[in-house]
């Protein structure tokens, strides 16, 4: 599955609009994201025509490993190479089930190994940002599709996976050049991550302090995990990533509705 070096992030809530435009400007993939379960994903499917759709993610705590084995089986045929699946647990303060979650993920592999008919492991992958997170998802998936990090992150996760699992990081980003408003929107996207545990924990694993990510994120960190401005601007930010190891990353542009056409020309005209 050809992925490309640059995709599109897109929430499963705003649908599929303006994805085939995306598609023919030469983004490589589509990832679906905010927990969809599989039948969601199909509408994805339908709106392009050859590029990878993947999961970013489907959560473990909430759909059982046959149910998205089974999923996973009915898109790969209906959509042959087209499909991967993508999960994750999520976070803590979503799910009163959130416990041991290593061992959860272990056992939903386990799960996905089982089904009739099972997953490969070449066509799943995991969410991970912790370092045994990270081997158990070149241990058992195409690798990993971390979310809401800096570059560091993508250099960290490259040096501890080696050269040969997927290292796929989401970026959201904000084609504004006010740099007051930009951080605004930021901001309103950053509130949710930067209230949960997993979140919060790993970025001050990556030398931002509690005062970083309290009160909406400062500056500082607002600017290295959502980074905006101009297209070229925006562009280098982006490349920071793959320069940093990643394999492909996957643009989220905000402030633009859950369709921003504008944004993907604006972007694919620097990015690729």
């Amino acid at each position: 599955m050809e992925l490309g070096r640059i995709g599109v992030w897109r929430r499963h809530q705003d649908g599929a609009g303006g994805l085939r435009e995306a598609e023919q400007l030469g983004f490589g993939a589509v990832w679906v994201g905010s927990s969809p379960s599989l039948a969601q994903v199909r509408p994805f499917l339908e709106a392009t025509e050859r590029v990878p759709v993947l999961t970013g993610i489907v959560n473990v705590w909430r759909v059982p490993p046959e149910e998205a084995a089974a999923g996973h089986a009915e898109l790969a045929r209906g959509f042959p190479g087209r499909f991967a699946l993508g999960i994750g647990v999520g976070h803590p303060e979503a799910s009163s089930d959130y416990t041991r979650p290593l061992k959860a993920m272990r056992d939903y592999f386990d799960g996905l190994d089982a089904a009739d008919p099972p997953v490969p492991p070449e066509e799943r992958l995991a969410a991970a940002l912790g370092p045994k997170m990270l081997d158990l998802a070149a241990e058992r998936s195409l690798g990993t599709h971390p979310y809401f990090t800096p570059p560091e992150h993508t250099r960290f996760a490259r040096e501890r996976l080696g050269p040969g699992p997927l290292v796929a990081p989401e970026v959201a980003v904000v084609l504004e050049t006010d740099p007051e408003r930009a951080r605004e929107i930021a901001r309103r996207y950053a509130a949710t991550y930067l209230e949960k545990r997993n979140y919060s924990r790993n970025l001050l694993r990556f030398g931002f302090t509690e005062a970083d990510v309290r009160d909406g994120g400062s500056d500082r960190l607002i600017d290295a995990v959502v980074p905006h401005g101009a297209p070229e601007a925006v562009a280098e930010a982006v490349a920071a990533h793959l320069d940093a190891g990643a394999d492909h990353a996957c643009v989220q542009p905000l402030g633009h509705g859950g369709a921003p056409v504008e944004d993907y020309r604006a972007l694919a005209a620097v990015l690729l």
